[in-house]
């Protein structure tokens, strides 16, 4: 099995790339829901976490409290993909919500951007339509696209075995 640090870089590098996910929620009754989100990735050399400016809608809200977990592909049209599965944690408080605005703001291109281009986020990131998720990954998959397309290369997994399923 990959360590963390060693699939880390290529998974942040690649969800950078690529910017776009479909980050799947489930429901109390146990059914899926999927939407395109954009999340941004921190690795710090020994912890990974991803965040997601977010409007806190009901149904996520509802979701989430069911099931605080996501999972977060990634794909392109070279076939490259990653994925994360996560445990989420919602912030709403205007420290948080104000640093991960920052995250988005500063960021490198071309997963940074200006999170005021958002028109419910126009009020900044104090706005009640403005929440942050907090993504803490226990499985990562990398599979560069030439895998697929040409048999070369290598799919790379990690899991944190501690209290989850692969």
């Amino acid at each position: 099995m990959t360590t963390l640090d060693q699939i880390a870089p290529d998974f942040v590098g690649m969800a950078h790339s690529i910017v776009w996910a479909s980050v799947a929620t489930v429901d109390d009754d146990g059914r899926p829901r999927t939407r395109i989100l954009h999340p941004i990735w921190e690795w710090d050399g020994t912890d990974l976490f991803g965040w997601i400016a977010t409007v806190p809608t009901p149904l996520k809200r509802a979701h989430l409290a069911a099931h605080p977990e996501v999972s977060v592909s990634y794909w392109t049209t070279t076939h490259d993909t990653c994925s994360a599965e996560c445990l989420v944690e919602w912030y709403t408080d205007d420290e948080t919500c104000a640093e991960v605005w920052q995250k988005f703001a500063t960021g490198p291109e071309p997963v940074g951007y200006d999170p005021a281009i958002i028109p419910m986020w126009k009020d900044g990131p104090t706005s009640p339509e403005f929440a942050v998720l907090r993504l803490t990954p226990y499985r990562l998959r990398v599979m560069p696209g030439t895998v697929m397309t040409k048999g070369e290369g290598t799919a790379v997994t990690w899991s944190d075995h501690s209290g989850r399923r692969d």
